[in-house]
């Protein structure tokens, strides 16, 4: 133990004095914190920019209900020039401009954002649908009730949070196992490691606790910022997902150790290590969703580590999900692990050749 807390002392002084290293493992994710914080924090749902051209019979006498529902799908603007309103919409300034023409309401929109394109296709052809039904004095056979599925504390930090964690893990673990391997390397310290009266196990486990120790310390400063600054809220089984981030370290220091393994030099490893996990980050999911995403870019993206422990992240986090849901993700996450440790043994090297 004597031999495993010295270690564990000298590798946490060497990271803090590692101003590079501090800075890319903790101050780099929370200024992605703090600006996507700053941009989605009090985001609600935005409603349809709507352009209407001169009068339009359904909107101006829509009934209260109907009305109060209108009023908070659009932000409607007045104009009487149909080809200005028109050039509004194909610059972007606006989703949508509408003009009655003989009882024919005509929707001029953009294709550019095809979302969008239905969100306002969809919400007008049930305005319009509605009020086809009240003028023929029939009540509706359906009706329609909506309930979030999600609490109304919930908003867009919630989900971005989980995200930009699991994106921080990743990194800060990857490119601390990759740096440290070849420097190590490098500077012939394995030698002396290996020559020293102190076995393998306790070099690896005090890497390993110094790795854990910085990603807990990540973790509570992202859900203390996020609490704190921009109203972050966790579920009540937001400790399962403390397991789940020391797997996920684990898991992208093998990552790293791989990139150490195959390269030569410091620089080549942590860029190896940045190959791997940066776009994990745009595939996985922390810095947007891939739902819109083809089918089978889907079905790779699900192939990757990041992916699940982003994944665990969100159901334990925001989702509301029971300590159970850590467990597939840790499983698959302790997998990715082994199998790239294993590799790693294979290919690694004491010196550089």
């Amino acid at each position: 133990m004597r031999a495993f807390r010295s270690l564990s002392v000298a590798i946490l002084r060497g990271f803090l004095r590692d101003k590079a290293s501090v800075f890319f493992a903790i101050i780099f994710p929370l200024m992605f914190l703090v600006l996507f914080g700053g941009l989605f924090g009090d985001q609600s749902q935005s409603k349809v920019d709507l352009i209407q051209v001169g009068d339009v019979a359904l909107f101006d006498e829509l009934p209260r209900p109907a009305r109060e529902a209108f009023d908070d799908t659009f932000e409607v603007e007045h104009r009487q020039d149909l080809e200005a309103a028109i050039a509004e919409v194909r610059d972007g300034d606006a989703d949508v401009a509408v003009v009655e023409r003989d009882g024919e309401l005509v929707a001029h929109f953009t294709q550019t954002d095809q979302v969008k394109a239905a969100i306002v296709q969809g919400a007008l052809r049930a305005f319009v649908d509605g009020a086809n039904v009240a003028a023929t004095g029939q009540p509706p056979t359906y009706s329609l009730r909506t309930e979030r599925v999600e609490d109304d504390s919930l908003t867009t930090i919630q989900f971005v949070t989980p995200g930009l964690l699991g994106w921080a893990i990743a990194m800060s673990a990857a490119f601390g196992a990759a740096a440290t391997l070849q420097g190590w390397r490098q500077s012939k310290l394995l030698r002396r490691l290996q020559l020293a009266p102190v076995s393998t196990r306790t070099v690896v486990g005090a890497r390993i606790a110094v790795t854990v120790g910085v990603a807990l310390v990540q973790m509570a400063i992202f859900l203390g910022l996020g609490a704190a600054a921009f109203g972050l809220r966790l579920t009540g089984s937001w400790w399962a997902a403390i397991p789940l981030l020391v797997m996920g370290t684990l898991c992208f220091m093998a990552v790293g150790l791989f990139a150490g393994s195959v390269t030569k030099t410091v620089e080549g490893a942590v860029n190896m290590a940045n190959f791997l996990v940066l776009p994990m980050a745009f595939l996985g999911g922390s810095f947007f969703p891939l739902d819109a995403a083809p089918d089978w870019l889907q079905t790779f993206a699900n192939l990757l580590p990041l992916h699940w422990l982003n994944e665990g992240m969100l159901d334990l986090l925001v989702r509301g999900e029971g300590p159970s849901a850590m467990f597939v993700p840790m499983a698959l996450l302790a997998g990715f692990a082994l199998v790239l440790t294993l590799l790693s043994a294979r290919l690694f090297r004491w010196e550089t050749q």
